[in-house]
């Protein structure tokens, strides 16, 4: 059963915009559409009397969307989330759709509409979603949530051709699967475009299977670009307000002139159907995935070996920085190509191969999206300068990216003006703290309520290793260095250490 990435209450899953939804599965095949066979060419949609006309489009495009339907054993379904609140959303789609054919007229055939029955297999688990041929020869995209985990997949064509499919290699981190068809004539196919061309605002039209009724149009605009839904390290969604519902995961968005420009893969909806929030994978970020897929079945991915945080304002104006853009090195981790090209804790990521970082996610897909083995310039903020220093990024063994610290906590400052106690990393200190004598700086003692470092975040049993640019070894070095800071009246960057973790912060001072 997929999981329709959805974040959406919709189809019954969840009302939270941080969490995905699922799919539910769906206990039918989808119906034929007869379709000319030949590879779409580009055709701008014409407007008519004011209204944009899309048929012609559609009649171009629709032949290389296709249905997909998946079988796999239902404990892995019910691993993947994708049980329907209890099978409860599954129980509610079954009788809409009996009720529908009770209406309006019955068997399979009969207006194209299936015969839905009520009965469940008991070891395997169905639903249906959607794909689109990228490639003559039969090569297939789809979400990973559709297929990935699959034991059997079969694709209609809008000829009418059902078409046993292989998964040839998935990514779950993009929610990217790749399929290959095998056909006795070529296969229709669309091309991606350049998502980064997309303009907020441009019409776009989505096809897809919603509900497994078959191949379905839709159309609308693109609402907004770069859109972060907390599902993965890659959210770099397109939203549009085209109708996608459950069925349409992994059918393409294209633009006027026919080119795909992304797969939808989620939707938000407090009530189970479309409201105009939906979401779309951009090609950019789906092109080169694709690639690996085809060219090897798996997705490589580098690692730089940082662990990250965002710039807050008052960090920026503590490195005399001019924005709050780039990326703050927090830790670098031992061994690592960042260690070795000599990034440091304290360090700004500025930029990737010259291209700038706006924050934190940049550098988790551009270090990710670069071939292991390879050299990168990484662009560099010290003591008040640019830098540039090359990095030779390695295979992530893990599977993990580029770490990101949590969005951004602490603080830390001395008695009164930043409302912290100080004390020295003794023998005892060390022992309650389980710190070894590897860890250097000063053990926070206290922290006074409602004062600034209290606001941070921060607490008793932090320890205080960096003040400014400087280390410190003990309460004494951390209060001078504190008060020297004071004095310039800006915002002073902290290091600081907690549970094996370390992050900067960055604070200003204020009477007790």
């Amino acid at each position: 059963m997929t999981k329709t990435k959805t974040i959406l209450a919709a189809l019954g899953l969840t009302t939270a915009l941080t969490a995905p939804a699922l799919i539910a599965p769906l206990f039918t095949a989808p119906s034929a559409v007869a379709a000319p066979t030949t590879a779409p060419t580009t055709v701008s949609a014409p407007v008519v009397a004011g209204v944009q006309d899309f048929s012609d489009l559609a009649a171009k495009v629709t032949p290389a969307v296709v249905n997909v339907s998946v079988t796999m054993k239902a404990g892995a379904a019910d691993d993947e989330e994708t049980h329907m609140a209890d099978r409860g959303q599954q129980d509610q789609m079954q009788e809409f759709m009996q009720r529908f054919m009770e209406q309006f007229g019955g068997q399979r055939g009969e207006r194209g509409m299936p015969n839905m029955q009520r009965e469940r297999p008991a070891q395997k688990a169905q639903a249906l979603g959607t794909g689109f041929i990228i490639d003559p020869a039969g090569w297939i995209v789809t979400n990973f949530h559709v297929a990935g985990k699959a034991d059997a997949i079969t694709v209609t064509l809008t000829d009418g051709r059902k078409l046993k499919a292989k998964l040839m290699g998935g990514d779950e981190k993009t929610d990217l699967a790749l399929l290959k068809v095998e056909s006795d004539k070529p296969l229709p196919y669309v091309e991606f475009e350049d998502a980064a061309k997309v303009r907020v605002g441009q019409p776009v039209m989505a096809v897809g299977n919603p509900f497994g009724l078959g191949g379905t149009v839709t159309t609308g605009i693109v609402s907004a670009r770069g859109r972060d839904i907390h599902s993965g390290p890659f959210d770099d969604y397109i939203q549009t307000d085209a109708a996608i519902n459950r069925g349409n995961s992994g059918g393409p968005l294209f633009d006027m002139d026919g080119k795909v420009i992304g797969i939808n893969t989620a939707i938000f909806s407090p009530s189970g159907g479309n409201i105009g929030l939906g979401f779309a994978i951009p090609s950019s970020l789906a092109q080169p995935v694709i690639e690996q897929l085809k060219a090897s079945g798996k997705v490589e991915r580098a690692m730089l070996g940082v662990q990250i945080q965002p710039v807050s304002e008052d960090i920026a104006q503590s490195l005399g920085l001019g924005s709050e853009k780039g990326a703050l090195v927090a830790q670098v981790q031992p061994d690592s190509p960042a260690l070795a090209a000599g990034i440091k804790s304290g360090d700004v990521i500025k930029s990737v191969d010259g291209k700038d970082v706006e924050s934190i996610r940049d550098v988790t897909r551009m270090i990710s999206g670069t071939k292991p083995g390879s050299s990168v310039k990484i662009g560099l903020w010290r003591d008040g300068k640019d830098m540039t220093v090359t990095a030779k990024v390695v295979d992530q063994k893990d599977g993990g990216v580029v770490k990101a610290s949590a969005d951004q906590p602490d603080a830390k400052k001395e008695q009164l003006s930043y409302g912290v106690s100080l004390a020295p990393l003794s023998k005892d200190a060390r022992a309650e703290l389980k710190l070894d004598d590897s860890v250097k700086g000063a053990v926070i003692a206290a922290v006074e309520p409602g004062s600034p470092a209290d606001e941070q975040g921060l607490k008793a049993g932090d320890v205080l290793q960096q003040v400014g640019k400087d280390a410190v070894d003990g309460p004494q070095a951390a209060a001078e260095k504190l008060k020297e800071a004071k004095k310039t009246g800006k915002p002073v960057l902290m290091k600081v250490y907690r549970e094996g973790m370390t992050r900067f912060v960055a604070i200003s001072p204020r009477a007790a």
